[in-house]
């Protein structure tokens, strides 16, 4: 994603909103993620330099790491629906569950990092 764009600013905007209205409805997890995913987007809006990119890869990882936290306590419950669908894996059970995404979000994250130490993204 290119540094200081307007999808990236949109994008934060909503997950900001979004984060907001979890953390009113008492969904605090996913709240979290989502607030600290959104705050690192809109950072980017306004940081031209290097640290906004690298701030924002370690903000991507730490959310990254609460959704692996996440999905490894998943487990039990995905278990337990391959059980009822006859021993198949969905592919939902994948895409939907927050381990994939924990994993994704790491390595955004560390993209995001070796990006801040590059000229291919940001403005220099």
């Amino acid at each position: 994603m290119k540094s200081g764009g307007i999808a990236g600013l949109i994008l934060g905007i909503g997950l900001l909103a979004f984060g907001i209205y979890h953390l009113v409805i008492g969904v605090y997890l996913w709240a979290v993620i989502k607030l600290i995913i959104g705050a690192g987007l809109v950072m980017l809006k306004f940081t031209k330099s290097r640290y906004g990119n690298i701030i924002f890869g370690h903000m991507v990882i730490v959310a990254g790491c609460m959704l692996v936290t996440a999905g490894i306590y998943y487990v039990p419950m995905i278990a337990e629906q391959i059980k009822a669908n006859n021993g198949q894996i969905l592919l939902i059970y994948i895409f939907a569950m927050p381990l994939f995404w924990g994993f994704f979000a790491i390595f955004g994250g560390i993209c995001a990092i070796y990006h801040g130490f590059c000229k291919c993204v940001r403005k220099d």
